[in-house]
């Protein structure tokens, strides 16, 4: 039920039991009009592109500077052997440098990866209409092949396979509805 003078927002959405959407019941009609606003733009492909790009070049820089710190824990190996040799500055300097490179090169890869996935779903998923595993499964293929496609034909084909089938798992183990023990 909605007080006199006041409109349902999000198309009936309002604050029903079980609905999607904010509950917006004492905003003004001004204030409602920017959060579907708001709602809308973050729903559109290129925001979502946006955000998957940058929450993927985060991940990445994490991820990278976290493999990178993990290359010099033995001196048993070429790469530990050379720098265990120098300094004890320059082997910080070192460390830091190359630290600093790989999170930057891991950062911009996952940065693209999410951003290409994430904009060829979210097209598909308009041009279809629908909300499937489907879509999914062939946005991992044209991401992969697109990602594959300068090592040759072979690798292009291996990579829309590939993650066709990495992108298949994640979405139906995300679908799965859930247990309650």
């Amino acid at each position: 039920m909605n007080p006199a003078g006041m409109t349902t927002p999000m198309g009936g959405l309002g604050g029903a039991p079980g609905a999607a959407g904010p509950n917006m019941q004492g905003m003004s009609e001004q204030e409602q009009a920017m959060v579907k606003m708001m709602y809308s733009a973050m729903e559109s492909c290129p925001m979502k592109t946006v955000m998957a790009g940058t929450m993927g070049f985060g991940l990445g820089g994490v991820f990278g500077l976290f493999m990178a710190s993990m290359s010099y824990d033995s001196t048993f190996t070429p790469q530990g052997k050379a720098i265990a040799d120098l300094p004890w500055k320059e082997q910080v300097r070192r460390g830091f440098k190359d630290m600093g490179q790989r999170s930057w090169s891991s950062a911009k890869n996952f940065g693209v990866v999410g951003a290409l996935y994430s904009g060829t779903e979210c097209c598909i998923e308009g041009l279809r209409a629908k909300n499937d595993l489907t879509n999914s499964v062939a946005a991992g293929c044209i991401t992969g092949g697109i990602l594959g496609a300068k090592a040759g034909p072979q690798a292009a084909a291996a990579g829309c396979a590939g993650f066709a089938a990495f992108s298949a798992a994640i979405d139906a183990y995300m679908r799965m509805p859930e247990k309650d023990d």
